[in-house]
């Protein structure tokens, strides 16, 4: 039926999709102006000027001789009120006969106030600027199924006023960490996302094909070693936010496709950062939330400073009673994880043992802002060790509400040192742990120049998200989430 007003606007030489519209005011600056006039006009005096505004139609009242309509645009919501002594018998009838829910119309007129209050555009005139031929979701409940809601986000953010609420708010965090360096100096840049060895994670990467090179890339899953090499170059203050890419698995906390943000200072350590790291969420909550308490997953959240500070090994001990670094043995660490209750492969090397102890025994229970802090060197391959520890790293990762939101250490600088632990990820490789990190020659080539003491940080942008919106899945918070194709069928 909607395709067929389409045809019928065409034939009677109508555009219903015409190339331009001559707005003159948003919504907000139509009710702007008027309420402006308001506090000078004269009793009884007309507010003369015409105004021009557009929007998509979200509600269609026709009451006798008159219409009133509701249209949004980006900045608001504004009635339409017509009359067809107004518009003229045909443009009324035109309006009645082809105007449907989620059109975009414009309307022109004077503006006034209806008896309820309420600010309206008389309309002398009006044109149809897209005509919807999909009927929007149902006003009242929206667009509630959620796997529909990802796959046609389009319809999801024109639906739900809450969720585009959502998505600026994921724009001014991003803006407030960005102001946040830039006024400490840091320089922003831009890194490859093309790699011909991808590092600085402990991932399984997207792999391509450069035909010009025939060469094999992979999409990043870390800008971290690039932007070292940059320290090397004599940047002492840089970061990015960027896209990363992981070949892994898709849940709450997780999309293949993700963004985040890394810095790295000269001359600090991972004390400096942590201190960095405290002020820059606090500094994003205030900005983007007003305040640093507010409430995630039902759990009451105060990001007031201090943080709290726990070692890795304290902390797993405190839940599991097991102290890790008095078990070296692989399969000895495997049953004591497995008879603690942790769900973990045979084949898992001592390091992703840790790792899934801290992750399901620890990290659940860290709902206050809290540093976890000093790692073990075997989970750690780009970290500095402890003067006092052989086999503990500089490292802390920042947990609040459950989530997992930073990593950051002391960087490793001895070029002998990183190389060894290079050589030690190729044996967990060949012992199946997929994620270990390549040997990079060339970031050994920039080490080997010499890089200051340095400390660096990253932080997933959609986590922060999710934390400041109250929102427990990624998808959430990402725009066109990752999503398994499904074929469109448009013979109906």
């Amino acid at each position: 039926m909607r395709q067929g007003k389409v045809d019928e606007l065409r034939a009677a030489g109508l555009d219903p999709y015409p190339p331009r519209s001559g707005r003159t005011h948003t919504s907000a600056e139509a009710i702007q102006t008027f309420e402006e006039w308001e506090q000078s006009a004269a009793e009884g005096e007309l507010f003369s000027d015409i105004v021009t505004v557009a929007g998509r139609v979200d509600s269609f009242r026709h009451m006798g001789k008159s219409v009133f309509a509701h249209v949004e645009d980006g900045a608001g919501r504004i009635q339409f009120y017509g009359r067809a002594k107004d518009l003229g018998d045909e443009a009324f009838e035109r309006l009645l006969k082809y105007v449907d829910l989620g059109d975009f119309v414009e309307a022109t007129g004077r503006l006034f106030r209806t008896r309820t209050g309420e600010v309206s555009v008389e309309m002398s005139d009006w044109v149809m600027l897209a005509k919807a031929v999909t009927p929007p979701p149902e006003k009242w409940h929206g667009l509630t199924d959620r796997e529909l809601r990802y796959r046609q986000r389009y319809a999801d953010l024109f639906s739900n006023p809450n969720v585009r609420e959502t998505f600026v708010k994921r724009t001014r965090i991003i803006t407030a960490l960005r102001s946040f360096l830039d006024e400490r100096g840091f320089l922003e840049v831009e890194t490859p996302t093309l790699q011909p060895v991808y590092g600085g994670a402990a991932a399984n990467p997207f792999v391509t094909h450069h035909n010009a090179l025939d060469q094999t890339l992979y999409l990043r899953i870390a800008d971290e070693l690039y932007l070292k090499r940059l320290i090397v170059g004599g940047f002492e203050r840089v970061y990015e936010i960027c896209k990363d890419f992981r070949n892994e698995g898709i849940d709450t906390r997780h999309n293949p496709e993700f963004t985040q943000l890394e810095f790295y200072m000269a001359y600090a350590d991972y004390r400096h950062v942590m201190e960095l790291a405290e002020e820059m969420i606090s500094f994003a909550a205030q900005e983007v939330l007003g305040s640093l308490q507010f409430t995630y997953a039902e759990q009451e959240i105060d990001l007031s400073r201090p943080w709290q500070r726990l070692s890795m090994s304290d902390a797993i001990f405190e839940a599991t009673g097991i102290d890790y670094e008095k078990i070296r043995d692989q399969q000895e660490l495997y049953r004591l994880a497995t008879d603690a209750g942790a769900d973990i492969a045979p084949d898992t090397v001592w390091p992703r043992i840790v790792d899934e102890l801290m992750k399901t025994f620890v990290r659940p229970n860290l709902i206050q802002p809290t540093f976890l802090v000093d790692y073990p060197v075997e989970l750690s391959p780009l970290a500095k060790r402890k003067p006092e520890g052989d086999r503990t790293v500089e490292r802390f990762q920042v947990f609040i509400g459950g989530l997992e939101l930073c990593n950051a250490y002391t960087e490793l600088n001895d070029p002998m040192d990183q190389l060894a632990r290079f050589q030690e990820q190729a044996g967990d490789r060949e012992s199946g742990d997929v994620d270990a990190m390549p040997y990079d020659e060339d970031y050994i080539q920039a080490l080997m120049y010499g890089m200051p003491p340095t400390g660096g940080f990253g932080i997933g942008i959609d986590r922060l998200t999710m934390l400041l919106t109250d929102q427990q899945s990624i998808r959430e918070v990402i725009l066109f989430p990752s999503m398994r194709t499904r074929s469109a069928d448009f013979s109906r």
